[in-house]
C-alpha cells in the first residue's frame, strides 16, 4: 500500500511537469494563457472590434438589427503584437451576454471561439468574452474581457 500512495503524487507531479514543458516559454506561477493580452472579433475577413487587456478598453462596437443575425464572428485570443495566439485543445470560450432579451450570441458548437449575434429586440446590451482552460462548462477563466457594447437597432 506503500508503494502506491507514492506513486500517485510523483505521477501527478510528473504529468505537471510536462505540461508546464509543453507551454512554451511559460512561467509555471504564472498559468497557461500569459500571453494573451487582447481579443480580436473578426467578421468576413475584418476586424470590427479589438479588446487590448493592458488598457482594458475596447475599439468598436457590435452591432445588429432586431430579428437578425449576423455572418459568423470569429473571435480571435492575441499577444501583446496583435499576433494571435495558438492555444491547446483545453482552451474555449465562454461569451455572456448582460441582457440575452436584446441580443444573444450563439455558438453552434458549445466552446467554440466564434458564434453568431443574434438582434432580439431594439435597444443596448453588452457582452464580455472569457478564455476558459478545462473542460467545456466546468474551465476556470484564464483571460476576461471588460463588457463590449452591444446595439441592436434598424438601419
Amino acid at each position: 500500500m506503500r508503494h502506491s500512495r507514492l506513486t500517485l503524487p510523483f505521477a501527478l507531479l510528473s504529468a505537471g511537469i510536462l505540461a508546464l514543458s509543453a507551454c512554451d516559454g511559460v512561467e509555471p506561477e504564472e498559468g497557461h494563457a500569459d500571453e494573451v493580452e487582447g481579443v480580436i472579433l473578426v467578421l468576413n475577413g475584418r476586424t470590427i472590434a479589438s479588446y487590448d487587456g493592458h488598457d482594458g478598453e475596447w475599439t468598436g462596437e457590435l452591432e445588429v438589427e432586431p430579428g437578425e443575425e449576423t455572418a459568423h464572428i470569429t473571435v480571435q485570443f492575441v499577444d501583446h503584437d496583435m499576433e494571435v495566439v495558438q492555444l491547446g485543445d483545453d482552451f474555449y470560450l465562454e461569451v455572456d451576454v448582460e441582457d440575452e432579451s436584446i441580443a444573444e450570441f450563439e455558438q453552434d458548437t458549445p466552446g467554440e471561439f466564434g458564434g453568431h449575434l443574434h438582434g432580439q429586440a431594439e435597444g443596448d446590451t453588452e457582452i464580455t468574452f472569457s478564455l476558459m482552460h478545462g473542460s467545456v462548462g466546468s474551465g476556470h477563466a484564464d483571460f476576461v474581457t471588460k463588457p463590449l457594447h452591444i446595439h441592436v437597432h434598424e438601419h
